[in-house]
């Protein structure tokens, strides 16, 4: 079962709860409370990977692509995953509301953040990774945070190019290392970003109008110190934004997972290893959990 922390109102939109809440399941139908401290017994001396979805997630497919993910990793420590669920969900148009989406998407990582320093104490090390717009509510977390953080990895991270060393100062400090995927043929990033950004420009004051997305071209120079190399994935992949939790139906019973860094430091195609020697659906997200299983050793 999965464990996960969160901060939904409701199964589908709706605003920030209040308080943080633990669960633990791998679909929406098993997805049942648990008790704080059989949570924080679980966690204790062990390094806790808390990993927060997109934008545009209900919370049936965020349990569903974060414990999908889970079982691609390959932590070599003792290690606990926890996935996180916050309302970063439209709940009309399709999600042509992203320009509110910061809004709670910094107010999300506030709680978790207040809810981190007064539980995990316990906990040998903690490390935040995210997908999309969930990089501002891991960012906004590592910002809030009295403890530091062992690493903050992010996935198509959907934030200004220059944001680790303007608004996120502060959290890029509070981590041991930062580390991004990026991807050229990001459609999202490339297109609809932009014109998103554009406008929660005007509506949220502080944010400028025009930036390249951190997860379409990687951080803007310089980077902070702490950034580790390499993030781009080549464009020969198609590498598209739904493609970094992506999940698998029916998902491989035993999925070898992708060699990820050659030793020049680039990346490495993933190995065939279909029933007939060809990529099997899903192979991305193979792929990013083995990247993010690299960075955290």
């Amino acid at each position: 079962m999965t464990r996960f922390l969160d901060v939904r109102l409701h199964a589908v939109g709706g605003e920030l709860a209040v308080r943080v809440s633990v669960f633990q399941g791998t679909t929406i139908s098993d997805y049942t409370g648990m008790l704080l401290g059989d949570f924080l017994a679980q966690i204790r001396g062990r390094h806790v990977f808390v990993v927060a979805h997109g934008f545009n997630v209900n919370r049936a497919d965020g349990i569903a692509c974060l414990a999908h993910w889970e079982t691609l990793l390959q932590l070599q420590e003792p290690a606990v995953f926890v996935g996180l669920l916050w309302p970063g969900d439209s709940v009309w148009a399709h999600g042509l509301d992203y320009p509110s989406e910061p809004r709670v998407a910094n107010n999300a990582g506030q709680l978790i953040a207040q809810f981190l320093d007064a539980n995990f104490g316990g906990a040998a090390s903690i490390s935040l990774a995210s997908h999309s717009l969930g990089a501002r509510v891991v960012l906004e977390t590592a910002q809030q945070m009295k403890r530091g953080l062992r690493g903050v990895i992010m996935m198509a991270p959907a934030i200004d190019d220059n944001c680790l060393t303007t608004e996120f100062s502060t959290a890029a400090a509070n981590a041991g290392t930062i580390s991004v995927l990026a991807s050229r043929k990001d459609s999202v990033l490339s297109g609809l970003f932009p014109l998103g950004n554009f406008f929660a420009g005007i509506l949220t004051v502080g944010h400028p109008w025009w930036h390249a997305a951190l997860g379409h071209t990687g951080p803007a120079s310089p980077a902070p110190a702490n950034f580790v190399a390499p993030f781009e994935i080549s464009d020969s992949w198609n590498f598209s934004h739904g493609d970094y939790l992506k999940i698998a139906y029916p998902s491989p019973p035993q999925l070898p997972l992708p060699t990820v860094v050659a030793p020049d430091g680039s990346y490495q195609y993933p190995q065939s290893f279909g029933p007939n020697g060809q990529l099997v659906d899903g192979w991305q997200a193979a792929f990013t959990a083995a990247f993010a299983s690299t960075r955290l050793r």
